[in-house]
């Protein structure tokens, strides 16, 4: 039997890199998708690529209003929600002196204000059995100068899992945490560097990481699965690093 048969999953963030590549993967394993994301450009190709067997909308990840619209159309379109699987983010890496109130806004906005209200807005589409995972990031654990305010973002998001795996357990609802490093994705290729800074970062990673290489989005994917399905039926407010142990060497 398929891992997520007759499930029916919402993943944010899933018209591109990790999102995307956990689409395919929660399709192949039988889900019903809703899927989020921003950009009118990939949002069309996710429509065209998934069909009728996926929702596809335009929503803002850190607001409330799109929150709430994104569970009304769940509701009147499946009646419930299995699987949550809150992936979108946004970076704007800088020094801190280069940091605006508005840029610190969206950061928080996306990364953590929106997941907050995002898991609550959607528990009463969620029953026991239930599952969501959350994309955080090895650099809420491993400092990064020009990520700082991303990495704290996702530092507040590791702590909302242990304490809402606590909160959540006694309706049957089970959350978990990706911790994802590295990864080769339209996110890290879009980061705001000349050509040749790009290339260069990228082969200086790749260099000081243990298996001397990026990850993949598919890797991420099926970590994401795991969590998703009865596989991880015990694992519960945990945090699971990929990163091919880069973490355990330092970063700049």
């Amino acid at each position: 039997m398929k891992k997520l048969e007759g499930k029916i999953a919402l993943i944010t963030g899933g018209t591109s890199g990790i999102g995307l590549a956990a689409a395919r993967l929660f399709r192949e394993q039988g889900a019903q998708l809703v899927l989020t994301g921003r950009d009118p450009g990939r949002i069309a190709e996710a429509a065209e690529e998934f069909g009728g067997g996926a929702l596809v909308l335009r929503s803002e990840a850190g607001n409330l209003k799109d929150i709430d619209d994104l569970m009304t159309r769940v509701r009147e379109h499946y009646g419930r929600l299995d699987v949550l699987f809150l992936n979108a983010a946004v970076t704007n890496p800088a020094p801190i002196e280069l940091v605006t109130e508005a840029m610190f806004d969206e950061v928080v906005d996306v990364n953590f204000k929106g997941e907050f209200f995002t898991i609550q807005k959607a528990l009463p589409l969620m029953g026991a059995g239930s599952t969501i995972v959350v994309t955080t990031s090895i650099t809420n654990q491993t400092g990064s100068p020009a990520f700082s305010v991303y990495g704290a973002s996702k530092a507040a998001l590791r702590s909302l899992v242990q304490s809402l795996s606590l909160a959540l357990i006694p309706q049957g609802i089970r959350i978990n945490a990706i911790c994802p490093g590295p990864i080769d994705t339209g996110g890290f290729q879009r980061l705001p560097l000349p050509a040749e800074v790009h290339s260069a970062v990228k082969a200086d990673i790749s260099g000081r990481s243990p298996i001397k290489r990026f990850g993949t989005p598919d890797e991420v994917a099926k970590v994401a699965l795991f969590l998703a399905s009865e596989d991880s039926a015990y694992v519960v407010g945990e945090e699971i690093v990929i990163d091919g142990g880069i973490s355990h060497v330092c970063l700049p």
